[in-house]
């Protein structure tokens, strides 16, 4: 199915600054909430981006992936890894901005002021969990539908008519990139206005199947570390291999911008 990439409205008066092709908003987790907020009000299309070293690398190998990062309304750095690399290149981000944590803070929100979130994503046992853990902590909470992310891409129109029935205000999409970023496409050019949040697996943090990394251990800015270590077969290569390639990348852009400062 063709993606039509959808370039966003920004809502925002943020500078943002460029990292390996990438553009990033300077935002921390607060300023976010506070604009996440004025695209639901105003029923603005978005897809809320987050971008972490592996996001990165792929941006730099995939056209229409890069593309669709920079036409994002609201791109957060979501790896220590990238504050890092900020620092490192002297236009420093102000912290990073876990997935996980924003996805809550906007449940939250949306208990709060009565916006309904809709999750897609993830096997059905765990969507379902999910959707009654955060039931548990919101009583309030509009939940508008579930669905897993067992499906097609032939089913896309499917989910997109659902998503025009329930008309959620925001969307947690927790499957796989790049699946994940084309189907968000596919359903904002479908004409579904609502906030579109990639979780990657955050369902399975919530509903308790996967153990979420100490806070010492996110402070200390290896949760990644963590995660190889619950699924070394699926995560070693993207975060050892990827993180050293995207390390050498980094260094490279360091030399490459003093040496076009000397010229």
């Amino acid at each position: 199915m063709q993606t039509t990439i959808c370039q966003e409205k920004r809502l925002g008066d943020n500078p943002r600054i460029t990292i390996l092709n990438t553009e990033i908003d300077v935002l921390n987790v607060n300023e976010t909430i506070a604009l996440v907020e004025k695209y639901v009000q105003t029923k603005t299309p978005l897809h809320l981006m987050g971008v972490n070293a592996d996001k990165i690398n792929e941006v730099n190998q995939n056209a229409k992936m890069r593309e669709i990062v920079n036409s994002c309304g609201v791109i957060n750095a979501d790896g220590a890894s990238v504050i890092l690399a900020s620092k490192y290149l002297k236009k420093p981000l102000p912290e990073r901005v876990a997935g996980v944590d924003l996805m809550q803070s906007l449940v939250a929100l949306s208990e709060e002021k009565g916006y309904s979130i809709y999750l897609l994503g993830a096997k059905q046992k765990v969507v379902e969990e999910t959707s009654e853990v955060l039931k548990k902590r919101h009583p309030n909470l509009k939940v508008a539908g579930i669905h897993n992310g067992y499906f097609k891409e032939n089913d896309w129109p499917d989910i997109s008519a659902e998503l025009k029935d329930k008309k959620p205000d925001i969307v947690f999409v927790g499957i796989t990139s790049p699946t994940k970023e084309y189907l968000i496409e596919y359903l904002q050019s479908e004409g579904n206005n609502a906030v579109f949040m990639g979780v990657g697996g955050s369902f399975d943090v919530i509903s308790g199947n996967i153990p979420r990394a100490p806070l010492w251990v996110q402070r200390a800015n290896l949760e990644w570390l963590f995660r190889v270590m619950q699924e070394p077969r699926r995560l070693f290569k993207r975060y050892f291999v990827g993180n050293w390639k995207f390390i050498a990348a980094i260094i490279k852009e360091k030399h490459h911008g003093k040496a076009e400062e000397n010229e």
